[in-house]
């Protein structure tokens, strides 16, 4: 079996090399861009007493040690999230940051433990907002790297093109034939067996300890994820409460969110919010979110208590994190999340 070389070996560096320097010339521009729209540009610790609260993250774990010799346990950030939003409380208006972000039990073409993550936040703006940002930035990746087209596992997509707005329970409905809200309540409650008779129905396996959110996400990457961002991007808008832990109810409809996911070429770059600022209300959706983690996982992750105090005096805002790495190898023609990061782990 033939070993590939490592990374800093001379001949494949050449060859990755005319990629990073695309990456360098797309992530100054990016800041360029912010900059001119009286953007601040934001770094926030790594370290945190808390790496974020959704069920499916998974952190990287370590411990401060005190000159008294007292251990306390911190977290890699999973993203800038909870500093962003602190900053918002503090007064700032509109800021973005990209840097480092981290997450365990994640390996693959699309994914790698430490990656960069663009996240901006516009105070008193909608997360309509966001969409155009995404827009704007897409088409800013592909001026940068000169390329007409995003290509990715012979999936094409133009990002010129304004993107597809289609909300999920359309895209359940086109792709699956499930009418997802039939089985979510007004008060974003869900009936897990009105939908997995809808999967049976849809041709898909179920199992018996298969909850709510189980079967939704398995339409999602097996019959909707697949179809998105094709010849266009799409921007997936319009998520089940259950599916949207940190935004707010959506005005129009109770039972869904103001979140929205941004694919290109079937690949999911970007997820943004109205952000929920009720600390209450959020209290309640993370410690649902971290017993669901513990059911499946084992474990769960402490609260940031600041966090929650500074929601209650964070003024309306919309925010929106996006994969940079993944970006950029779009841009690139990249195969590899690894083929775009300057360093990647062995």
């Amino acid at each position: 079996m033939i070993t590939a070389s490592p990374w800093w070996t001379p001949d494949v560096h050449a060859d990755r090399r005319p990629r990073l320097i695309q990456r360098n010339a797309i992530a100054a521009s990016m800041r360029d861009w912010f900059a001119r729209r009286d953007f601040i540009e934001v770094t926030t610790a790594a370290l945190q007493v808390s790496p974020g609260n959704e069920a499916h993250l998974s952190a990287f774990a370590t411990e401060a040690i005190g000159p008294d010799a007292i251990r306390s346990p911190l977290y890699l950030h999973t993203s800038p999230e909870f500093a962003c939003k602190k900053l918002l409380a503090a007064g700032e208006q509109r800021i973005f940051s990209l840097g480092a972000v981290w997450r365990n039990r994640e390996r693959g073409p699309l994914h790698h433990p430490e990656f960069t993550m663009l996240e901006w936040y516009r105070v008193g703006e909608t997360y309509e907002s966001l969409m155009a940002d995404c827009a704007a930035l897409l088409a800013l990746a592909a001026e940068r790297a000169c390329a007409k087209t995003f290509r990715f596992r012979g999936r094409e997509a133009d990002p010129f093109v304004e993107p597809e707005r289609l909300s999920v329970a359309d895209a359940f409905s086109r792709y699956a034939g499930i009418d997802l809200l039939a089985t979510v309540a007004a008060d974003g409650s869900t009936d897990r067996e009105a939908l997995q008779a809808a999967l049976v129905q849809a041709g898909l396996r179920t199992a018996e300890d298969d909850n709510w959110a189980d079967l939704f996400s398995r339409v999602m990457v097996e019959k909707v994820e697949p179809e998105l961002g094709q010849g266009r991007a799409t921007i997936l808008y319009g998520y089940p409460i259950s599916e949207a832990a940190l935004a707010r109810p959506s005005a129009d409809d109770s039972r869904v969110a103001e979140r929205f996911e941004l694919y290109c070429c079937g690949v999911e770059l970007a997820n943004a919010f109205g952000e929920l600022t009720d600390p209450a209300e959020q209290r309640r959706r993370f410690a649902a979110e971290m017993d669901e983690k513990e059911r499946v996982y084992g474990e769960r992750y402490p609260l940031d208590e600041d966090f929650l105090s500074a929601l209650a005096i964070m003024p309306q805002a919309s925010g929106s994190a996006l994969g940079f790495d993944r970006l950029v190898m779009l841009a690139t023609g990249a195969l590899r999340i690894d083929d775009v990061i300057w360093t990647p782990l062995a």
